[in-house]
């Protein structure tokens, strides 16, 4: 057995990356507190191609060190945008048709393992603060949550965790549609 070199797993250049197809979903990051967190996102995002991250509030933004260490250049394959306000990001992604879910356990939220999206479906996920999750305010904008369920004694998964298996797991349920 030896590893793989990427010219022999068939990888995307830069280029090459932003002309393939990519699954209709967007990543909302909602203040988030570390940019490291950030780009370990950009990361899962340039491996399971989403149409873009849209970086929130006080979500750090490209160039900066942290997001760089941790993206390893997928800040320069990954679409993004920066919204100071997280309204306005929102009245953007309706006007076009993205249903927005939070990744958030709430008392009216959808199992991961039980949501199926729709092939024709648009889709944004917005992950939050570190501490506090997503906001109230943005929740209630929301069209639904979607949830990990958890076994153990923690309520909860660092951002970059939960981003990687739920950003796995639609794009294994809509790569199909593609």
């Amino acid at each position: 057995m030896k590893k793989l070199t990427g010219s022999e797993m068939g990888r995307a250049s830069k280029e090459g990356f932003k002309q393939i197809q990519k699954i209709p979903v967007v990543i909302i990051l909602e203040n988030i507190r570390s940019a490291l967190n950030t780009g370990s996102v950009f990361r899962t995002c340039d491996a399971f191609p989403v149409e873009k991250i849209i970086l929130t509030g006080i979500t750090a933004q490209p160039p900066h060190k942290d997001i760089l260490k941790t993206a390893l250049g997928a800040t320069e394959s990954v679409n993004w945008q920066y919204y100071s306000d997280i309204k306005d990001c929102f009245t953007e992604l309706k006007a076009k048709g993205y249903k927005i879910f939070a990744a958030e356990q709430t008392s009216q939220s959808i199992a991961m393992p039980d949501f199926k999206p729709n092939s024709d479906e648009k889709l944004a996920l917005v992950f939050g603060n570190e501490v506090d999750g997503v906001s109230n305010d943005t929740l209630a904008m929301c069209d639904g949550a979607i949830e990990l369920p958890q076994h153990g004694t923690k309520h909860s998964l660092n951002i970059a965790v939960c981003a990687g298996i739920m950003i796995y797991d639609l794009f294994q349920k809509m790569k199909a549609a593609f």
